[in-house]
């Protein structure tokens, strides 16, 4: 018998995700609640995708001093829409605020993920983000170019450790480029500390992880002495 099935919790994180009532868009009101699926955390910014719609979003969340995120990867999550939802930022069009942290309700894995990524995937029409090279400056956004691109890397993804300055990076092949990325994925970066290997790739990877990544989540940064940054946020299975 299936563990969902005999666990009360998660058979109700199931049931409330597969019975979610579904739109064609985002419900970005202020003030409104929207139930989500984490597909990446950073207290500079959480991405998640909207249950009712599969639209990914991005959410400001007011994290206290001192205090890190603790969302992980399809973490189940509720967050409330603060009055001004602050759709102001040019370089990431998908950014809203919260009026708190917001509140985890379980975890859900499954087949019906896998065709929410599928689509959710971006497409091969371009470098990632619009443009070459790790950065871009801020002026040039218009709020036009997305700021998140969950990836389906044609070659990796590779972890590597950088032991000059303790940074994790992920490496991997996208139409034809090889891109490196700081690595912003705590458990990645806890994989990658507790193996003290300075690079896992294939299977070595996907044993250390836990599971085989088949995505790459990455996005934009906040603007840092006038520029933004791509980065990793996350590494992820199929479903």
């Amino acid at each position: 018998m299936p563990l969902w099935s005999r666990d009360p919790a998660v058979r109700a994180i199931r049931q409330m995700v597969e019975r979610m009532p579904q739109r064609s868009s985002v419900d970005l009101t202020p003030s409104s609640t929207m139930a989500a699926l984490v597909l990446g955390s950073t207290n500079e910014s959480t991405t998640v995708m909207d249950l009712a719609s599969q639209t990914i979003v991005r959410w400001r969340i007011p994290w206290p001093a001192g205090v890190e995120t603790d969302l992980a990867a399809f973490d189940v999550v509720e967050g409330l829409l603060a009055a001004e939802v602050e759709r102001n930022d040019l370089a990431m069009p998908e950014a809203v605020t919260l009026e708190g942290l917001p509140r985890r309700l379980g975890s859900y894995r499954g087949r019906r993920i896998r065709p929410w990524l599928e689509q959710a995937a971006t497409p091969a029409d371009g470098p990632l983000f619009g443009f070459r090279g790790p950065s871009a400056p801020y002026w040039e956004f218009r709020g036009e170019r997305p700021s998140v691109a969950l990836i389906a890397a044609d070659r990796g993804p590779q972890l590597l450790r950088r032991y000059e300055d303790g940074s994790t990076w992920v490496r991997f092949g996208w139409l034809g480029d090889d891109v490196w990325l700081v690595c912003e994925d705590t458990h990645a970066i806890r994989t990658m500390e507790a193996t003290r290997r300075p690079a896992l790739a294939g299977k070595d990877l996907a044993t250390s992880l836990g599971f085989r990544p088949a995505y790459v989540l990455t996005t934009l940064t906040r603007p840092h002495d006038g520029h933004v940054y791509k980065s990793c946020t996350g590494l992820l299975p199929r479903g």
